[in-house]
């Protein structure tokens, strides 16, 4: 009966996995399809063809806005790693300072806050110091800030878990031996949570590269980024070449995903088997 019972159990949750994948993956399967599809009507498969990679080609809009989003993304996710890393070793190894608990609220308000009101109170201060100074323009420039605020929460929440987990002790020892605070931080702490800082580059790198409600807002004339263009197209109906370029971007992004999953899980095992080879020592 136990043995029964349990068999029940395991396939039921099975099901429910297996229906939770395929809620979340079948449309996106369905998507990368349909981008060779020879026809333009939704749902309607015509045959096999290319053409709309090659239409892709042509479309100088999105490519723009592909450049432009790319751009953005790689520069947000330098400036998030860097303003990450230094809030979350401030957070994590200053236990008491005045304003600890504001700088702690402040530096974690962008991951509870809706993105209209980040993107309005952007927008609002931007073109307050424009009027003022003439600078910024909205662009690249102004669409940069907004995501580096976003992504510089993530990229604090990121880190500062690796560096809970980081033995304290390696930095004493440091210390001890005669380095100096920066010292340590840049040739101990630094190459201890690489595979974090890693991680939180490609997060912040993502959600840049996906985000359309801040971009929205702190774009100008001719600084449309690639989620824009989707978006606005979207709203016309569906357009074949959106999905050939949602499948290079599936594309990129997985073969991304996999190589840094086999690059820090590599990582991870030659960090044990140093930890535990100076165990035995």
């Amino acid at each position: 009966m136990k043995t029964n019972t349990s068999f029940m159990q395991r396939w039921f949750g099975r099901g429910w996995l297996s229906l939770g994948y395929l809620f979340l993956y079948l449309p996106i399967v369905v998507l990368v399809v349909f981008s060779f599809n020879s026809s333009r009507q939704d749902m309607v498969w015509s045959g096999f063809s290319l053409q709309w990679y090659a239409a892709l080609m042509q479309d100088t809009e999105i490519i723009n806005g592909l450049g432009l989003s790319l751009r953005i993304a790689v520069l947000t996710a330098f400036a998030s790693v860097v303003l990450g890393t230094f809030t979350a070793f401030v957070l994590d190894r200053y236990r008491r300072f005045t304003g600890r608990t504001l700088f702690a609220g402040m530096a974690s308000a962008p991951l509870v806050m809706p993105e209209v009101i980040i993107g309005l109170s952007l927008l609002l201060m931007l073109v307050s110091v424009q009027k003022a100074f003439g600078f910024p323009e909205r662009g690249l420039t102004t669409i940069w800030i907004g995501h580096t605020l976003l992504g510089m929460a993530y990229a604090a929440v990121v880190v500062q878990s690796r560096l809970q987990e980081m033995s304290k002790s390696l930095e004493e020892a440091a210390m001890d031996l005669g380095c100096r605070p920066y010292q340590v931080f840049f040739l101990v702490t630094l190459p201890n949570i690489k595979q974090a800082l890693g991680s939180a580059w490609l997060l912040t790198f993502t959600l840049s590269l996906d985000d359309v409600v801040l971009s929205a807002f702190l774009s100008g004339p001719g600084s449309s980024t690639m989620p824009i263009v989707i978006f606005s197209r979207a709203r016309l109906g569906l357009d074949p070449r959106v999905n050939a370029v949602a499948a290079l971007t599936i594309l990129v992004v997985s073969i991304g995903v996999i190589a840094s999953s086999l690059y820090i899980a590599r990582a991870e095992r030659l960090r044990h088997k140093q930890v535990s080879a100076a165990g035995k020592d």
